[in-house]
């Protein structure tokens, strides 16, 4: 018998989040921003402005173009099995832009903007959580992550620098400050997009009675927790604090929990996202 393939690893599921995030980036650019002449940040950004500016093709085809050179380092430097996902999503844009007839009647710059901002981002970050990218950019991000430890965030953002300066000097100033506000408002949504599902609360719990609360929390809440062996600062005197990540839904519960077991314990909470290991998402192998 096979071995089980864990649900986040399964072609089905990835080739979902690639295709539905890639649509819905294909009707902001279409829809939206190819009607109002925004232009979109990252690689189909530069493809948009190359249409603009005259090009003969249209921008779909340009991504194409574009990514051929991505994809030859990706090849040489990346695993095949996120290049492939990578490329699926790349040609569902490029082949959705170019083919479909997609419009959304807006009006209005800002509100076009905004929900530019809005699908784009969305699409993007539902294809993020797949095994693979969107293609272009993100495709020597990860190279340059990888080689030589440049953050990706950093090369997005000498990119669009150098992208949204070469679009003021060959657009309208009010388009080009409606597109920054689109790609601001898409950064957001990809972040939420990422994040959905996967934040994490980690708790921190200071009581003399942390040995019955921990057996509280696994009886009811049957989740694990950890010990860890602190000293306080003032009376130099051993203490044992509890430590437990669960999720939105669970941490009123383990308050309640907490407080009903010791009504002086201290409980301190923070948000975070990434959780891998034990009875927690797996981590990604690309």
């Amino acid at each position: 018998m096979s071995p089980k393939v864990d649900f986040n690893y399964r072609l089905s599921w990835n080739l979902f989040l690639i295709v539905s995030g890639s649509l819905l980036q294909a009707l902001g650019y279409k829809g939206i921003a190819a009607m109002h002449g925004f232009v979109p940040s990252g690689l189909f950004g530069l493809a948009a402005l190359i249409e603009y500016n005259g090009g003969l093709l249209d921008a779909g085809v340009w991504y194409l173009l574009l990514n051929i050179p991505m994809f030859v380092l990706g090849y040489l430097y990346i695993g095949r099995r996120f290049l492939g996902y990578s490329f699926v999503a790349m040609l569902v844009v490029a082949l959705a832009y170019s083919l479909l007839p997609l419009e959304l009647p807006i009006t209005d710059q800002l509100y076009a903007a905004v929900s530019f901002g809005v699908l784009s981002g969305s699409g993007a970050g539902i294809v993020l959580r797949s095994l693979g990218s969107n293609g272009g950019l993100d495709v020597v991000a990860v190279i340059l992550n990888q080689r030589f430890n440049i953050g990706v965030g950093k090369t997005y953002f000498l990119f669009n620098l150098l992208l949204f300066s070469c679009s003021f000097a060959s657009l309208d100033t009010d388009l080009v400050i409606a597109s920054l506000i689109a790609a601001f408002v898409a950064s957001v949504c990809i972040e939420y997009s990422l994040s959905l599902f996967s934040q994490r609360k980690l708790c921190l719990i200071i009581s003399p009675r942390s040995d019955a609360i921990a057996a509280q929390i696994m009886a009811k809440l049957r989740i694990g927790a950890t010990f860890l062996e602190g000293t306080g600062a003032y009376k130099k005197e051993p203490r044992r604090v509890l430590m437990v990540v669960t999720n939105n839904i669970q941490l009123k519960r383990l308050e309640e929990i907490t407080f009903t077991t010791d009504p002086h314990s201290l409980f301190i909470v923070e948000n975070t996202f990434t959780v891998i290991g034990s009875t927690f998402s797996r981590r990604k192998i690309y």
